[in-house]
């Protein structure tokens, strides 16, 4: 029989057991952070209104191999992941946007709680019909990343920064979307940012 004590510290420990059964799932995850993505604005609160997504920018997971699988139209900034689908929101073509050159080369960063095993990180832009006003549809995007770096199954650091050259041909305000494929998994991170040629 236990007495107080006991009971005391039964009762923590089973609340620090539903902590960690809750948590384990969101350590190993990751998210741009150059350009900004929106992700990143909410958990900075430059951006308001983000829902769960300010606590954990690093969670958007959602099925991989895109665009031929992987979230659906309209739900592809937030990995297919109602809990975040504030990001999916164009908010009127308002989210603060990144300032970059066409045809020039850029650093693109990541963030990682904890990496998993990866295959390639892929960054997609968006073409001359994407209307910045709307949900990131798979019609918006170039069928084919502009830039792919392939891990071979190596997991990253803390941070990840891959460099490449921008396409040439885009003016105005556009969105890239960054896919983190996990190599051992199911699933891949996903982040749009929102830039301005």
């Amino acid at each position: 029989m236990l007495g107080k004590t006991g009971v005391a510290l039964a009762g923590a420990g089973l609340a620090l057991a539903s902590v960690l059964a809750t948590s384990g799932t969101a350590q190993a995850h990751g998210y741009t952070t150059s350009p900004t993505s929106r992700q990143s604005y909410c958990a900075q609160g430059v951006v308001s209104g983000c829902g769960e997504i300010v606590w954990e920018p690093q969670s958007v997971e959602g099925p991989k191999n895109f665009p031929q699988a992987g979230p659906a139209d309209g739900q592809i900034c937030s990995g297919g992941n109602s809990r975040f689908a504030q990001l999916d929101d164009p908010r009127g073509g308002s989210w603060p946007a990144t300032h970059l050159t066409a045809g020039g080369t850029y650093t693109f960063s990541w963030t990682f709680t904890v990496g998993h095993s990866t295959s390639t990180f892929d960054y997609y832009l968006t073409n001359d019909s994407y209307d910045p006003t709307r949900p990131l549809t798979r019609a918006d995007l170039d069928p084919e990343p502009f830039l792919q770096v392939n891990l071979n199954g190596a997991r990253p650091g803390a941070t990840e920064h891959h460099t490449g050259t921008l396409p040439a041909d885009r003016s105005g305000r556009h969105l890239i979307l960054a896919v983190w494929n996990v190599a051992d998994t199911g699933n891949a991170f996903y982040a749009c940012s929102d830039v301005e040629f």
